[in-house]
């Protein structure tokens, strides 16, 4: 036996764990998440998952709120690395009307490098188009 293990400290550490999931799994049904229960209870009844139990359904939605959070503030890290490269891309006319308007524009160039390092591969198909101008008529395209 190890003299140094005090098996009631570790019980009562249990214990507090123990209060402190009760209450949290409590706290979720006072919670209402960004992403709605029926969207989660919809994508998983898709992967094989019921359960009839609200406080499960609200943590898988907190936790897809967590990822989403920080896949976006990766990305915006993402987006102030390369904003300079790509404003350098655009034309000088068009570079001063952007610096006007200073709302951040997360394309799909962003994202899908936010969540390559989570593992997570993107792809799209040919048709997909991330420029908010493609298919737009040519002569509003410069407005």
């Amino acid at each position: 036996m190890n003299p140094n293990h005090n098996p009631q400290s570790s019980d009562g550490g249990r214990h507090d764990d123990d209060a402190a999931l009760t209450e949290f799994l409590a706290s979720l049904m006072d919670y209402t998440p960004t992403i709605p229960d029926e969207l989660v209870e919809h994508y998983l009844a898709k992967s094989g998952f019921q359960s009839p139990d609200l406080r499960l359904t609200r943590l898988v939605a907190v936790a897809t709120q967590k990822f989403v959070a920080e896949v976006a503030g990766d990305a915006l890290q993402v987006y102030c690395r390369h904003c300079k490269a790509r404003q350098a891309t655009i034309p000088k006319d068009k570079r001063d009307r952007q610096q006007k308007d200073k709302r951040l524009v997360l394309t799909m160039e962003d994202l899908t490098k936010a969540l390559h390092d989570y593992g997570v591969n993107v792809r799209h198909q040919e048709y997909f188009a991330d420029s908010p101008s493609t298919g737009m008529d040519p002569a509003t395209r410069d407005e």
